[in-house]
């Protein structure tokens, strides 16, 4: 059996078999309101992965910096139809918002610097924090997974993300100061369980940027201290392999599939599917 760098024993999680048919989706919010920890490259990596295994993956750039968006080969300001658009002219399809990337079963809407206005915009919609949710219903039964890349803040997006969501996907730096944000973000996930959306779960931690340093093995083992079994078995290595495929707007599992990071983010797809988290 696999141990992995926390000393637990587990079963090898194997390729999962093809799907003869898709939806309805899991929708991930992949949330820290913490920047620099790996959100997007996550967002995209495992995105990139569960599509090379025959999941069909929506990724909502739902950050106004529109990194997701850029990172998988759209100029986000040359985009008319965004995820800003979907979210203020309910009346325009939104399959008309999803652009098709090169990389067969992965979609995204895009995001651009205008979604930074829809912070103090919602505040004056009926039903605020249910407005993505309504919005990406009519996509649910057309993909596996929808993965909801969310800005670095705890707002009214981040929250419209929560409410959207089945579950949470936390990435979390090996870093001391990345730990300190993390009980805000348990905080606002509780209370949207508590008044908004009971069956919100915690899909995982997954720490990223891990070095072999003693600093990085002590904020591990305080990660598995803090989420116990809801950390992953696998640990995202810091490489600079991971901005070069930024570069080529490519997940890595593509770019660079043989890389160590690469099949790293293959491996927690896998425990996703394992998991149950993803059909």
């Amino acid at each position: 059996m696999p141990v992995d760098l926390l000393g637990r024993t587990y079963e090898t999680f194997r390729a999962p078999e093809p799907l003869t048919q898709h939806g309805p989706a899991t929708v991930i919010a992949m949330c820290n309101q913490k920047g620099g920890v790996g959100k997007t490259t996550s967002s995209i990596n495992i995105a990139g992965a569960l599509s090379q295994y025959g999941r069909r993956v929506l990724i909502v750039d739902f950050d106004p910096q529109g990194a997701a968006t850029v990172g998988l080969g759209i100029n986000a300001n040359a985009v008319d139809k965004t995820i800003y658009t979907a979210l203020f002219q309910p009346k325009t399809d939104i399959h008309e918002m999803v652009a098709h990337t090169r990389f067969p079963n992965l979609d995204i809407i895009p995001a651009n610097i205008d979604l930074s206005a829809a912070e103090v915009q919602l505040v004056t919609e009926v039903g605020r924090e249910q407005i993505l949710a309504s919005t990406l219903k009519p996509l649910v039964g057309e993909y596996d997974a929808i993965i909801i890349d969310c800005q670095p803040s705890l707002g009214l997006l981040t929250v419209n993300a929560l409410t959207a969501a089945n579950g949470v996907l936390i990435p979390v730096a090996t870093e001391f100061f990345a730990l300190r944000g993390v009980a805000l973000l348990m905080q606002s996930i509780e209370k949207v369980q508590t008044r908004i959306n009971p069956s919100l779960d915690i899909f995982g931690v997954l720490p990223t940027m891990y070095t072999h340093t003693l600093h990085s093995e002590e904020v591990l083992q305080r990660i598995y201290e803090a989420f116990k079994d809801k950390v992953f078995h696998t640990v995202i290595s810091r490489s600079v392999k991971l901005p070069d495929a930024t570069v080529a707007a490519a997940p890595i599992t593509m770019f660079a599939p043989e890389h160590k990071v690469a099949k790293e983010y293959r491996e927690v797809s896998r425990e996703l599917i394992d998991r149950g988290v993803i059909a």
